[in-house]
């Protein structure tokens, strides 16, 4: 399948009540494969009329209590922010897909990493975090809808898988099944009143600086129990690594690769792959800094996960970055040229 094809099937296997969204390339053929398929199970997909509007009615339809997710592409999810913030501060849980293209603008239809930093820093305005998953493949499109959801339920705060145009579009082999949706009480839904309790509110608004203030206080030791507890990362070859690439999603594919290539030529590099963006992995990256000489981010942007590398290792070791802009993909040969250069200078130093 198609990685936005096995993403949209996943969410249909792990229980999505609606999903709301508008089209955008690279990941149109989500909405289009959940409005062939959804309605005939009785679940609910709607086109809105912008992305404005469908980040909106996920807000809605999750604080009602069901299961909901959208998707869409950079300069959509942009338009979404706003409401981001909201459903982030209503405490609401969901599921928001970002097929990441290249920018900035409208830049073009092509894969990019550029969307680092709105994803995890919180792009809209506020205090607040997503949880941020990020796939490496077909098959991680759709185990991460699982997990997704799981977590967004768990934590009552919007979850976020970053893929990008590439595994979006790309096609591999997938299997289904390994999961089984994971059913979550929800007693603060707006699903009406009982007579045994007081009415449910929702709402991000808190007038009064000290209830707001409390308010953030709680989300800060939230946040600090996600930093805690659901950190995920895959590592290749760190054990006798001398030298560190840190990629992630399309980037880590490709760096795989130049670990093989370097220890073909005697080169003792290793790979860490963070699978959450947020929480991100720095302790591992910390502890390999106490034994490595050198780490290397590969990113599809201007520079952006590097910087949360930096603050990792803080200062233990030199942190370079290498990039491609533009929709351009990196090749793990360019990747060692880049590798080698920066240890003969390391050397000579």
């Amino acid at each position: 399948m198609k990685g936005n094809e096995a993403m949209a099937e996943a969410a249909i296997q792990a229980g999505c009540d609606a999903y709301f969204g508008y089209p955008i390339t690279p990941q149109s053929e989500v909405l289009e494969y959940l409005a062939r398929e959804m309605p005939a199970r009785g679940r609910v997909v709607l086109q809105a009329e912008s992305e404005v509007a469908s980040i909106n009615m996920i807000y809605g339809a999750a604080g009602a209590g069901f299961r909901v997710m959208t998707s869409s592409s950079s300069p959509g999810i942009s338009l979404m922010q706003e409401g981001i913030s909201y459903i982030a501060g209503a405490e609401l849980p969901c599921l928001i897909a970002n097929v990441n293209r290249a920018g900035p603008g409208l830049g073009t239809i092509q894969p990019g990493q550029g969307d680092y930093f709105q994803a995890t820093k919180g792009g809209g305005h506020g205090d607040y975090k997503l949880i941020v998953l990020a796939p490496s493949s077909v098959q991680e499109m759709a185990d991460f809808v699982f997990l997704g959801f799981e977590l967004a339920d768990k934590y009552r705060n919007p979850a976020m898988i970053l893929s990008d145009g590439a595994i979006g579009q790309m096609m591999e082999k997938v299997t289904f099944g390994k999961f089984k949706p994971t059913k979550f009480d929800k007693p603060w839904a707006t699903t009406g009143k009982p007579p045994t309790r007081e009415r449910n509110f929702i709402t991000s608004l808190h007038i009064k600086p000290e209830m707001l203030e409390k308010n953030n206080l709680r989300l800060v030791e939230k946040y600090k129990k996600m930093r805690e507890t659901e950190v995920r990362y895959e590592e290749i070859e760190t054990d006798d690594a001398e030298y560190i690439l840190v990629a992630y999603g399309l980037c880590a594919r490709i760096c795989h690769k130049t670990v093989n290539l370097a220890r073909e030529k005697g080169i003792k590099v290793g790979l860490v792959r963070p699978i959450t963006l947020y929480p991100f992995p720095e302790k591992i990256l910390s502890e390999l800094a106490n034994k490595t000489r050198l780490m290397l981010t590969v990113e599809m942007n201007a520079g952006q996960m590097v910087e949360d590398v930096k603050l990792s290792v803080n200062g233990k070791v030199p942190v370079e970055y290498y990039g491609r802009m533009g929709g351009m993909i990196p090749n793990p040969e360019e990747i060692l040229n880049k590798l080698e250069n920066l240890i003969k200078t390391s050397h000579a130093i």
